[in-house]
């Protein structure tokens, strides 16, 4: 078994139904969602069930995005306040990063932002040993 998540659209639009596109364009929300996560035996996400999972939800992600966009929708971000005379929308991020903002955006991409949560951390390996050192005294 290669250790890549193969995607598969139909099994996709049955998992995601809201998220209508073409093969085309969700083989494309693919491999955008693989430069996001890598899909390669080298990625931090070693189970290839979860990685698939957070593919998965990047395709939804990004695929909500490019909907919304296409329908006329640029808004980034949250509505913080809205007024109806003379129509006034105040968005927001508050103290999020910069990342967290563009995930978000989408309920998939929020998900996937707390999923991937534990692979954010540092990771800490201690090495083998110590370099030898030669201690010289003197008196």
């Amino acid at each position: 078994m290669s250790g890549v998540v193969v995607f598969n659209p139909a099994e996709f639009r049955l998992l995601y139904p809201s998220i209508v596109a073409t093969d085309g364009q969700l083989e494309m929300y693919f491999a955008m969602a693989e430069t996001f996560l890598d899909n390669t035996e080298c990625s931090i996400v070693k189970d290839l069930d979860a990685r698939k999972r957070l593919l998965y939800l990047l395709v939804a992600h990004i695929g909500l995005l490019n909907t919304m966009a296409e329908g006329g929708n640029p808004v980034v971000g949250r509505i913080s306040n809205a007024t109806e005379g003379t129509v006034s929308v105040g968005l927001d991020y508050g103290t999020m990063g910069n990342n967290e903002r563009w995930y978000l955006q989408t309920p998939w991409g929020a998900m996937y932002w707390q999923l991937t949560k534990k692979y954010r951390s540092m990771v800490y390996r201690l090495g083998i040993a110590p370099m030898p050192v030669q201690r010289t005294y003197y008196q």
